[in-house]
């Protein structure tokens, strides 16, 4: 057989195996148990160089290249984060994955210790620009075009979708009042008002208003 003819063959096996294993990365889907560091790591030195912190969303997988970005899904609860993979382990039997704390805290598992997920890989650092996993944010949205009658109080303005989301997701967790958005074009930028509630009349809205009036010194009320 012609030397170069076996070269070529041999390249284009190499190829065709490398593509086969890229293609099955990018697919990665496990399913098994997950632990978390305990805080004697917090600090330590991972297995690709950088410290530990329990405050940082990372973790550590037995094959995933570092850098990877995975989604973990805790099964029991259906809560997920996604990480970035920096260091090896866990090296004990039927555990797929060793969180950081604060990725373990994310799931609620951490007073069981262990619990059963469903790993994704999602991306790979070596394929984002300037990509900062431990920013990243996810909120659940349930959003209705709505026609508000009479009265509410506006509490304040966004000029930013993300301001907007942070917002809203800390004022839902303190108060049980309604918040209704309104949006509206100002030359080339979208505002976006946060009021709340829908009273039926002025002096209702009033009372709000004084609730309210500590924390937002400029809030006011509206007519719809």
């Amino acid at each position: 057989m012609n030397k170069r003819f076996v070269i070529l063959l041999i390249v284009l096996f190499v190829g065709i195996i490398n593509c086969s294993l890229y293609a099955q990365e990018l697919n990665y889907v496990k399913i098994g148990y997950a632990s978390f560091y305990a805080d004697k790591f917090n600090g330590r030195t991972t297995a690709n160089g950088e410290k530990y912190y329990h405050k940082k969303m990372t973790a550590a997988h037995r094959s995933l290249p570092f850098g990877s970005i995975v989604k973990v899904t805790n099964l029991e609860n259906n809560k997920f984060v996604v990480v970035r993979i920096n260091d090896r382990g866990p090296f004990v039997d039927n555990r797929i994955i060793d969180l950081s704390k604060s990725a373990a805290q994310k799931l609620d598992f951490v007073e069981k210790g262990i619990t059963k997920v469903k790993i994704e890989k999602i991306a790979s650092l070596d394929d984002i620009n300037n990509i900062d996993i431990n920013n990243f944010k996810y909120y659940k949205i349930n959003v209705n075009e709505y026609h508000p009658k009479a009265y509410g109080v506006q509490i304040g303005s966004f000029g930013e979708n993300k301001n907007l989301m942070s917002f809203i997701d800390k004022f839902n967790n303190k108060y049980s009042e309604e918040v209704i958005v309104k949006s509206r074009k100002q030359r080339n930028t979208v505002i976006y008002n946060i009021i709340i509630g829908e009273y039926e009349n002025k002096n209702q809205a009033e009372i709000v208003k004084q609730k309210f009036q500590k924390q937002f010194p400029d809030c006011f009320v509206i007519a719809y």
